[in-house]
């Protein structure tokens, strides 16, 4: 995929995607749920800022390694009246802390992400205790004519959608981690192709090791 595709169309094209109306009331389930100091992994443009609740947020921290949604994300963020600390970098290493976060929010990023395990795992890393992880994504689904359709098209998808993967077991990855779901809803988006509309959504928080 051409460098031009990656850094001019593709973010646009993302933007203009995961912005889609069903993708949008999917959101507004799950952001406003966030408190205290939040890591949003995978900001992107910026698409979650409308939907948090000013009243329970101390700060916004905003990772993302593309500097060109991060600079969408900027002027949404100044439009929104939002004061958010922008990092550039991969969620497989995070470079903040150990617990020092209260939530970690992940939307439709899971699925794009080399290594969602260990994303996962940095996440339960840099959460406080007593912290959760708060999540909205799409991925395989339940039915097995859906799944053969998620893996034939895989990866063609990939390759258009910024390395999108149709197909990952969302709350598997999650629980395999170290977190324990704690609640968790699914669904097919309507007016969405079912390949790309299976939706997972929920909070997680770590498991009690002890």
């Amino acid at each position: 995929m051409s460098s031009f595709y990656e850094k001019h169309l593709l973010p646009k094209c993302l933007n203009f995607l995961c912005s889609a109306k069903p993708i949008a009331r999917q959101r507004e389930k799950i952001v406003p749920l966030a408190g205290g100091t939040v890591l949003e992994l995978g900001v992107g443009s910026g698409l979650n800022f409308p939907f948090y609740d000013p009243t329970k947020i101390d700060k916004i921290i905003g990772l993302d390694p593309s500097e060109e949604l991060s600079t969408m994300a900027r002027r949404v963020a100044k439009e929104q009246n939002l004061q958010v600390e922008f990092l550039n970098g991969y969620a497989e290493e995070i470079c903040l802390p150990d617990s020092s976060v209260d939530t970690v929010l992940v939307t439709y990023t899971l699925c794009t992400v080399s290594d969602a395990l260990k994303v996962c795992q940095e996440a339960l890393r840099v959460l406080n205790k007593g912290g959760q992880m708060l999540f909205c994504e799409h991925g395989l689904a339940p039915d097995e004519s859906v799944c053969r359709w998620q893996n034939r098209i895989n990866p063609i998808w990939g390759k258009l959608a910024g390395g999108c993967n149709l197909n990952r077991d969302i709350s598997f990855v999650i629980s395999e981690s170290g977190f324990e779901i704690k609640s968790l809803e699914t669904m097919y988006l309507p007016k969405t192709p079912r390949f790309a509309g299976y939706n997972y959504w929920g909070s997680a928080v770590p498991k009690n090791t002890d």
